[in-house]
């Protein structure tokens, strides 16, 4: 989300890290685990806070209505 809210492409981001622009696939669709270093640059370039991006819960599915009680 916060690539896209920007107008980032995968491969300017993955430029910006010196990643592969795949690796940047693989982890929007939860197939890879970055590493620490990774993560951290993640939200670095973001300047957000890592638990902004990474989270051991799983993040609610884009679009999902989230009932509040």
């Amino acid at each position: 989300m916060l690539r896209a809210e920007r107008g980032i492409s995968r491969r300017e981001l993955a430029e910006a890290l010196g990643v592969h622009y795949q690796t940047i696939g693989y982890l929007e669709r939860g197939e890879y685990s970055p590493s620490l270093h990774l993560a951290l640059r993640l939200a670095a370039h973001f300047e957000v806070a890592v638990e902004v991006i990474f989270s051991t819960a799983p993040f609610p599915r884009l679009g999902s209505n989230v009932e509040s009680a």
